[in-house]
Parts: structure tokens; sequence; C-alpha cells
């Protein structure tokens, strides 16, 4: 399969009085034709800000610098006019929050045919008609009645799926989803998480899926990359990731969950401490300060991501070479 996502050492940084703000450090990825990608982490992590770079939405404080080719066309650094050519035709967005995403004082139907309009000419009729078609794909009933609804007349759930019918309007070949279930009931987060792997396999599109829910992560990625402070700490298949972590940061997200095939009651572990600041970076491993298995390397050398066994397996740690000590310490996740 071809690569629609290709990001090739991408930083992200933001100027601020107090100093820089390293957001995202030397991050490197790629997505192929009808894969998911899911990009999981804390808050603060980088998760969001790797692929506002890539959409030209940074801050205007914010600078992001490296490569990044959306199916071989490089699309980092190059002018507004060109970048709004392939947002909304080649990749689309659909962001964490539907109410303050969508303009609350225009109908839906204003919204959508604007996006048809303008990258695929047609007429005000044309495109209504191509947005009510896509409000039925996406499952919202009485499309041609609701289309010309205002936002806050939809519940967040609809308002999510109105969200996702515009992103894909004209057909995207890269679709990036940031925290789509976020804030919605669990009956309409299944909805909307098998809406997404419908899509995908209709429409053979790569997905970049970013949330802090794993169990998301679980049921709709193929492959997972977790950040921590701004880089990559581990990555690998969803399978392995989930079966043998080997970065403690993920080991310790994976414990965090809560597990159905324990009895009585358990309380969920937690990772002690707090995340670094992004402006004064401990020395050497950036989760050191809060890694129970840390040892004096961890100190002095930072860990650079690594091939850890298997295709596509990395990881940024030290633990692999006192693997005696990993294997009496860190328990196996089934």
């Amino acid at each position: 399969m071809s690569n629609v996502l290709e990001v090739t050492n991408l930083n992200t940084s933001f100027w601020t009085p107090e100093g820089d703000v390293n957001a995202v450090s030397n991050v490197s990825f790629t997505i192929q034709r009808g894969e998911t990608l899911g990009i999981v982490g804390e808050s603060g992590s980088g998760k969001s800000q790797i692929f506002m770079s890539i959409m030209g939405l940074l801050a205007s404080n914010g600078r992001a610098t490296g490569s990044v080719k959306v199916t071989g066309t490089e699309i980092l650094g190059v002018t507004t006019a060109e970048l709004n050519k392939i947002r909304g035709a080649r990749m689309s967005m659909i962001f964490q929050d539907p109410m303050t995403s969508l303009n609350p004082y225009l109908t839906v139907r204003r919204q959508m045919t604007e996006v048809l309009m303008t990258h695929k000419g047609m007429t005000e009729k044309e495109a209504t008609e191509a947005s009510i078609r896509m409000l039925d794909q996406v499952q919202i009933p009485e499309a041609r009645r609701r289309i010309n609804m205002h936002p806050h007349e939809f519940s967040g759930g609809m308002r999510q799926r109105v969200m996702i019918a515009m992103a894909l309007l004209c057909g995207p070949e890269l679709l990036i989803a940031d925290e789509p279930t976020t804030a919605l009931d669990v009956t309409v987060q299944a909805q909307i998480l098998d809406l997404l792997s419908q899509l995908r396999r209709d429409n053979g599109m790569a997905i970049a899926l970013i949330t802090h829910d794993l169990g998301v992560i679980a049921g709709l990625a193929d492959r997972v990359m977790v950040m921590y402070a701004g880089a990559v700490a581990e990555k690998g298949s969803v399978r392995d990731i989930f079966k043998r972590p080997q970065h403690p940061y993920t080991e310790g997200l994976l414990r965090s969950m809560p597990r159905l095939d324990e009895s009585g009651i358990n309380r969920l572990a937690t990772i002690g401490g707090q995340p670094p600041n992004l402006q004064n970076l401990p020395s050497g491993c950036s989760f050191r300060e809060r890694c129970p298995y840390a040892f004096d390397r961890c100190a002095s050398e930072r860990p650079a991501l690594r091939e850890s066994g298997g295709a596509g397996r990395a990881k940024a740690c030290h633990l692999d070479e006192i693997g005696a000590v990993r294997q009496t310490k860190i328990g196996v996740v089934a």
C-alpha cells in the first residue's frame, strides 16, 4: 500500500515571553491508504499539535519545521492559498468539540455547501443535494429537513456526525479525527466509531485517530504511536502494543484502564507525578522522574527512538539493555 501521509522529523515550537515551548520534537511516521493510526498520550503530550502543524492551523506564535507529504506532495511551509487547495479536498479534520467548531450563526446547509462550492465548483443546488446525501450516509435522520437547522438544534452526537459529514464531503484521502468521541455517552461513542470504521472500508481513506482513550484505539486502529512530552515514546501494531508494551509509560497507560476480566474490587493503577515542563525538560529521559524502573543512564542520556523487534516496532527507552530487570519488574498486559 502507498503512503497517504509521510511525516519526517517534524518539530513544532511556540514562542512565549518566558522562552520557546517545544511542543513536538523530531516526530516521524507514515499512514498508508486504508489504515488507521492511533495517537495516544496524556494531555499536553503533543498529539493535537502534530496535526495542527500538518493542517497549517498553528497559533500565530507557532512554527513547524521538517517535512510533511500528502500523497507525495510537500505541504509544510507552502502558502495559505496552496494549502487551502489541499485542506478539505485531500485531507480533512474532525475537531474535538463540534459545538465550537461549527459556526452557531450559520445553518448546517450553509456550512456544508460552502465546502463543495469552494473545492468542487458546484452550484448551490448541486452542493445542497450532495450535502444531503452525505448527511444520509452518516445516518442523520430526515437529512433534507435538518440540513436547514442551526448547530444548537442538534444533539452532541448529531453535531459530531455533521462534522464527519463536512470532513468527508470532498472524499479526502486523509481524515484526521481529534478526540471524535469526547463528551459523548458510550452508546453514541460506539455509533461514531462504527461509522468511522465503515467509512474507512467504503472509501479506503487513511485515518489519524487522536485520543487519550486506549479502548477507542483497540477498537479502531491498526497501529499505535504513543506520545510523551512532545516526542514518540513507542510505536507498533495495536496487538503488539497492547500485548507486550515495551515502554514504562505505555505500560502505565494500559494499567490505568479498567479491566472487565479482573474479579473483585481493585483500585486503578496510576502514573505518579506530573508531565514535565516543555520549556525545561529534565536531563536524560523525559519520563525518568515518573518511571519506577529508572536507573543511572536514564538521567544522563536521552534515549533515541530505535527499532525494538518486529516490523514497525520502536521505542525510546534504555530498559531492554537490562533485560533481566525488565522481565522481573514489568508484567505483560494481556
